[in-house]
């Protein structure tokens, strides 16, 4: 056991948010937590590392205890980062005491070459501990963990203030791994994170040498990740065994028999309340009777299954039937921005649309998606052509509902498109997407994103497409209403056309892609299940190819090194013949100079100078002689040069 609650309960404003939850979290565990937003979520992971007490009642309640070494990391919003270090200097605080340990060791070495020895027993021990905390390779680990999260090797030096938002939340949770608590709590940790991203993190999950527990409105990656999910409804927390796909199956069984269990206790209880009514006033029966009515009282009730009046129940129809070929796209161009600051973001797009197809768009943030769908549907310039065949129907879900009307209530908003419907129309529609009770008469500007996304559902309900176009429909959603859509889309028998970053509904809907990528893209005539594993296979093929030209280079430079190695033997040997012969030369000048001195002496006695031929001779000799000493400084000169 790493980590337990027990009898949790929390109130708030009168009401009780969490209701006598127990969990018990054990090593290795891989726990997703959900529920409906508001459900208490994140105040169980508050109350869980120690930021909100929980409510008691007695002594027994409100227990969080963990095992004696546990260590534990919550990645909340974007926190613990210090804006003004670099990068890699943030990472590398994570390893302080490694580092100090380090350079103590280095303290010691240095201690031992001038002779004290008394830390002997010191360097044992911190090298001991150095080695056992992987010591030696927190840089490796630093740059593996940052490149995993999406940074270069150039971002590294760049201080933390200049990051966004979204790339701090990165860092944090890039700091957090590196710490390794053995209990790892992560709120949302897949937000602002691109596919290739959240990949990595996934796998790197997976292998965690610790617990984690999240919570996560991505299906997919508590999929891929969890061996058991926690939900919380109306307060109470049930934990199921295995993925989120092995939840949703094992929640339907649940409910299911539950409601039997009612319905037959609902029966029993029906019987003895009919069997006491009818006998207890008789006397030969009065003693059953009674019995029966004590059975009852200490029955213990079942609750009635309250069915989950928060799903949506949406679904897209139409009436006309279009054509096999549905759009055509040809040479059109994706820009932003007006006049001089007008950028290309994809220079030639071209793709066609037939029938029935649900294709998914997909690429990074900016690259251009939501551009693409207002450029099909003629609301933005661009070159090329867009082609829409006879009988189209277009049905537009907006990323930000940006065509709602802020001004209107969502009574008025629907009303104001479809005026022949009666109120009773407009609020049961409504209630079909759950906008219920208060909130209908609210202004679409200040209700949530979720609702607001359920009203252009709604509206488009009525519209009755025959294609639909959508930007991020999941988006603001909650798990159940996540659901809903995506049942609904899959019923759809139209053409779908869907902008998305949920890799759960990409999975169930999308049956080809068209991926932007920087300055180009790629048409996938598969799902996304197909495109993940051609997207490992390239980072495979990368990574391949990368350790290769690693290997390469680390050849070149063993290479390099020996050719350096060799052409230095033959430079000193070079060298060392070089200041030999000037050494030589240098002797020779001498030796030719003394010889100079003395023919010149003899020219200077009266046997010489006056012996005409002698003297020429002599003086033939001393010009011969400075002519060999000007050539032996020229050589003397180059060899120095």
């Amino acid at each position: 056991m790493l980590a337990s609650l027990t009898n949790i309960n929390k109130f708030y404003n009168g009401d009780q948010v969490l209701k006598n939850i127990s969990l018990t979290i054990d090593e290795n565990d891989k726990i997703g937590l959900v529920g409906n937003n508001g459900c208490g979520k994140s105040t169980l992971l508050k109350i869980l590392t120690g930021s909100v007490e929980p409510d008691r009642f007695t002594e027994k309640d409100g227990i969080v205890s963990f095992a004696a070494k546990a260590t534990v990391g919550y990645l909340e919003q974007m926190s613990g980062l210090d804006s003004e270090s670099t990068v890699i200097d943030e990472m590398r605080s994570v390893f302080e005491p490694v580092h100090r340990a380090i350079d103590r060791l280095r303290e010691i070495e240095l201690e031992i070459e001038l002779g004290d020895s008394s830390s002997a027993d010191q360097y044992q021990q911190l090298t001991s501990w150095v080695e056992a905390n992987d010591g030696y390779n927190t840089d490796v680990k630093i740059r593996t963990v940052l490149s995993g999260m999406g940074f270069s090797g150039e971002e590294l030096s760049r201080t933390v203030s200049g990051f966004s938002g979204g790339e701090k939340t990165r860092l944090c949770i890039a700091k957090l791994l590196l710490e390794e608590p053995n209990l790892l709590i992560l709120d949302e940790p897949t937000n602002h994170l691109d596919f290739k991203t959240i990949m990595w993190l996934e796998d790197y999950l997976r292998s965690y040498r610790g617990a984690v527990l999240i919570v996560s409105h991505d299906r997919y990656f508590l999929d891929r990740l969890c061996t058991s999910i926690c939900e919380i409804e109306r307060g109470v927390l049930t934990r199921y065994k295995g993925n989120y796909s092995a939840f949703v199956r094992q929640r339907e069984e649940n409910t299911a028999r539950r409601e039997k269990e009612y319905e037959q206790q609902q029966k029993q209880i029906a019987q003895l309340e009919d069997y006491v009514a009818r006998n207890l006033v008789r006397a030969s029966t009065t003693k059953m009777a009674q019995s029966r009515r004590r059975q009852l009282e200490k029955m213990e009730r079942i609750e009635r299954p309250v069915h989950d009046t928060k799903h949506a129940k949406i679904s897209f129809t139409y009436a006309v039937e279009p054509p096999i070929d549905v759009l055509k796209v040809k040479g059109v161009d994706i820009s932003v921005g007006e006049g001089a600051s007008r950028k290309t973001l994809v220079d030639e797009l071209s793709f066609e649309v037939r029938r029935g197809e649900k294709i998914g768009i997909i690429g990074d943030n900016g690259i251009g998606k939501s551009t693409l769908l207002k450029i099909i549907q003629e609301q933005l310039p661009h070159k090329g052509i867009v082609r829409w065949n006879s009988n189209i129907k277009i049905s537009y879900f907006e990323q930000e509902s940006a065509n709602l009307n802020k001004e209107l209530t969502v009574m008025e908003e629907l009303h104001s498109r479809y005026p022949s419907m009666s109120e009773l129309e407009v609020r049961s529609l409504l209630a079909q997407v759950r906008l219920v009770g208060e909130n209908v008469f609210k202004e679409t500007g200040v209700i949530s994103g979720g609702e607001r996304a359920k009203l252009c559902f709604a509206i488009m309900m009525q519209e009755h497409g025959n294609v639909l176009i959508l930007d991020e429909p999941t988006n603001h959603l909650d798990l159940a209403s996540k659901e809903a859509i995506e049942e609904a889309l899959a019923e759809y028998t139209g053409t779908i056309i869907f902008v998305s970053h949920d890799r759960y509904l990409l999975s169930k809907i999308a049956d080809r892609l068209i991926e932007l990528t920087d300055g180009g893209y790629r048409c996938h005539s598969f799902g996304f299940e197909k495109y993940l594993d051609v997207l490992r296979e390239e980072q495979a093929q990368e990574k391949r190819a990368a350790d290769a030209q690693k290997q390469q280079r680390a050849a070149e430079a063993a290479k390099e090194k020996s050719e350096k190695t060799y052409r230095s033997k033959q430079q000193r040997s070079a060298d060392a013949a070089r200041k030999n012969e000037m050494r030589r030369l240098e002797n020779e000048i001498d030796e030719l100079q003394a010889r100079i001195d003395l023919l010149t002496d003899e020219i200077g006695s009266e046997e010489v100078y006056s012996d005409y031929e002698l003297i020429n001779a002599k003086c033939a000799e001393i010009d011969e002689l400075k002519q060999r000493i000007d050539e032996d400084f020229d050589k003397l000169i180059e060899l120095d040069e």
